[in-house]
């Protein structure tokens, strides 16, 4: 379907790659470069969503990987389905966080890593684009390793099947046809639907769901720090920094500007329904399935999973799991190196676009590939220290996200960067929120990583405390942050707002950085002093003791 209405000129924008302009080419409908026109009528409307669709579901269906499988299925082994709740307050959480960068990329045209240099300076460039770098490369192994478990419960070649599921995720992308690759990974979300008919053939006792997923509670017979561990994990999940850097570019790369920015929403929302589908119906089938059996509180990996599936409930939903859990790791692992390629190719001015081909786009694609087939590699390596490299992500993860937030929080308040699409008090003082409590778990987890020993549930609940007075505190402030964009710009007409794009980067007035943000930086620069100081002071400790 395409639609194409008379052409009006936009404002020129910061787009740094020719093939971000033009037509958008999505996976279920075209719309015109020249289509300004109104969306008058159902029919109209729903063509310009399907055209619009991709961007909240790929990134949606992406985070539920490998490491989410393990994390969703240890919640509901160990757990049963006490820990239902924690999906539903992730949920608004998501969509702040994506909603932000998905409006930092229709409105600027440029990527997340590259807004961080150019407002920020390089050093916080360097440092989001490295530490990204080394917790995707990390996070792909996970996928890899994902896909390794569901292989040998499924019977096949191990060496066999990673090699050529690593060549698919290659050849996926390496077309050069942005809408040829967003059909595979809509097809992929679409494969991650397979949980539900597991859950149908299981047929959790649904009074035990629907209470559990409304009643914040706590294990009744959990340790208190494997309980709050493993609700770090499941925010740690479902929010990941690899995501604020692909939806931006991904975004971009789709052409989408300011006028669709309202369709994009619908298709976020989308995104984070899936997702939650089939983490809760994840957690309520492995609690069903091994409530009672020796396997109860005693989760190994992804695998034995499937297995307990199989053996519990029969060999059709262990089958459907393995294969639910190759096809979340695919995407995982495509949609997480893209946003390593996308992110360096903005960051060194590199053509990054998936409407290239790899020979007009070398440095795009390279990142790519190498990532993928050193991954590959590491997980088919005899004695690589896979377990380690699994509790790498989690501190990277821990150390990152928080940091990355602050970035995309301030970004959103730069009047120079989004004009009359800034945040209003109310997404500051959420996202405020959102930010403390961010740090304030992820040194839970860097902690309990590097000192598992030593993080018991005293410094747990110290940490809870004096975290929680705080994150009061920053929040109100972070409250205060508003730009005279976001008290005027009720007054800025429709048609004004859909089209204004950030200026060129070399035009941008210089960025002012207000008291609250000034704080803000302060206190990133002391969490990421604390966090360095913990994996310090463990490697000293690890040298001595050897």
């Amino acid at each position: 379907m395409t639609l194409h209405f008379n052409p009006t000129e936009t404002t020129e924008s910061a787009v740094l790659d020719e093939a971000h302009i033009g037509h958008i080419r999505g996976a279920l409908g075209t719309i015109h470069h020249a289509d300004h026109g109104p969306r008058i009528g159902f029919k109209r409307r729903l063509q310009t969503l399907l055209a619009i669709l991709g961007p909240g579901l790929i990134v949606m269906v992406g985070d539920n990987d490998a490491g989410a499988f393990g994390t969703y299925a240890q919640a509901g082994q160990n757990y049963g389905t006490s820990l239902l709740w924690t999906l539903l307050l992730l949920v608004p959480v998501l969509y702040v966080n994506q909603e932000m960068v998905l409006r930092l990329g229709a409105v600027t045209g440029v990527g997340h890593a590259r807004l961080i240099v150019e407002r920020f300076g390089k050093f916080w460039g360097a440092f989001s684009v490295i530490d990204l770098f080394l917790l995707n490369a990390l996070t792909i192994v996970t996928e890899f390793i994902g896909i390794s478990l569901a292989l040998s419960y499924l019977g096949v070649s191990r060496e066999l099947g990673v090699a050529l599921s690593a060549v698919v995720i290659m050849a996926a992308v390496g077309t050069g046809d942005f809408r040829r690759f967003e059909r595979f990974a809509l097809a992929l979300c679409a494969g991650s639907l397979v949980l539900i008919p597991i859950f149908v053939m299981i047929h959790p006792p649904m009074a035990d769901v629907a209470r559990d997923m409304f009643l914040v509670q706590l294990p009744k017979d959990g340790k208190l720090s494997d309980v709050m561990l493993l609700i770090i994990a499941i925010v740690g999940t479902t929010i990941a920094p690899w995501q604020l850097f692909f939806q931006q570019s991904y975004v971009i790369d789709k052409r989408i500007t300011p006028r669709f920015i309202r369709y994009e929403r619908i298709d976020l929302w989308l995104g984070i329904a899936l997702v939650v589908i089939g983490a809760a119906a994840m957690m309520a089938f492995t609690a069903a399935v091994f409530a009672g059996r020796p396997e109860a509180g005693n989760f190994t990996d992804a695998g034995a999973v499937a297995e307990g599936l199989g053996r519990y409930a029969g060999r059709l939903p262990g089958i459907l799991f393995a294969l639910a859990l190759i096809d979340a790791s695919v995407i995982g692992a495509a949609a997480v190196s893209l946003s390593t390629a996308y992110a360096l190719g903005d960051v060194l001015s590199l053509k990054h676009s998936l409407h290239r081909k790899p020979s007009d786009a070398k440095g795009f694609y390279g990142v790519y590939f190498a990532l993928i087939v050193v991954s590959a590699g590491l997980v088919l390596t005899p004695g690589a220290p896979l377990g380690l490299l699994t509790n790498a992500v989690q501190t990277l993860a821990g150390v990152l996200l928080p940091s990355a937030t602050v970035f995309l929080l301030l970004l959103c308040n730069d009047e120079a960067v989004l004009g009359p699409w800034v945040n209003g008090w109310g997404m500051n003082l959420f996202t405020g929120v959102i930010v403390a409590v961010l740090v304030m778990l992820s040194i839970i987890l860097t902690a309990s990583v590097l000192f598992p020993e030593q993080t018991n549930e005293t410094v747990i609940l110290s940490i809870l405390g004096g975290g929680s007075i705080v994150t009061v505190a920053i929040a109100v402030a972070t409250g205060a942050l508003r730009t005279r964009w976001s008290t005027a710009r009720g007054a800025i007409g429709r048609l004004a707002r859909d089209s204004w794009r950030m200026p060129p980067l070399h035009a941008l007035s210089p960025a002012k950085l207000s008291m609250t943000s000034r704080i803000w930086m302060s206190v990133l620069r002391c969490y990421l002093l604390l966090a360095g100081g913990l994996v310090l002071a463990r490697i000293v400790a690890l040298a001595v003791t050897h």
